[in-house]
């Protein structure tokens, strides 16, 4: 069974843990209390599998803090993650130049491929979850972006994470399927 590592990152406020909580169908938070370092949500997807063999899958949502002053606690965090999703409040505008620091900290020094990375324009409720486009600098404009409003849409936050997780999934299994190639080879 192939398990796999998902972090999710950004700036504080920007709804990381009542996403994460949504996504992996866990219990409901109603107040604001920020993620102290991480959480770590563990949970399987009957509509995720191994390149369609069946194969039941894993994950571990990591929930990551988004203080400074967890940075110590990064490469930790970082080790063995096959994917990162960065999510950040599309209302607050000093979140969209913070995130080209998340990516470059948690997607390129790790030398994780764009495929491997989502950006989530988290829009809290209220906030009218204006699905604009975004001005966002290269290289973030190249990476799949996708607007989450959980109260007038959640269904395609949903969605959009199940596909995100398949292609990561089958990545993995792409590499094992190669790895047991050369051992036999």
């Amino acid at each position: 069974m192939l398990k796999a590592k998902i972090l999710f990152v950004g700036p504080c406020e920007s709804g990381k843990t009542v996403l994460a909580n949504f996504l992996t169908e866990s219990s409901d938070i109603t107040e604001y209390n920020p993620t102290q370092g991480v959480r770590i949500l563990e949970f399987e997807n009957p509509h995720v599998t191994s390149n369609n063999k069946g194969t039941g899958c894993e994950f571990e949502l990591w929930d990551c803090g988004g203080d400074s002053k967890f940075e110590s606690c990064w490469p930790a965090l970082m080790k063995d993650a096959h994917g990162v999703v960065i999510v950040f409040n599309a209302d607050i505008p000093s979140h969209l130049k913070e995130i080209e620091m998340w990516y470059s900290c948690f997607v390129q020094q790790q030398f994780l491929q764009d495929s491997h990375c989502m950006l989530v324009a988290h829009h809290k409720p209220g906030s009218g979850g204006d699905k604009g486009s975004l001005a966002l600098s290269p290289p973030l404009n190249k990476l799949k972006l996708v607007h989450s409003n959980l109260e007038e849409d959640p269904e395609e936050v949903r969605v959009e994470f199940i596909k995100y997780l398949k292609s990561i999934i089958n990545s993995m299994s792409e590499s094992r399927d190669r790895e047991e190639m050369l051992i036999i080879t």
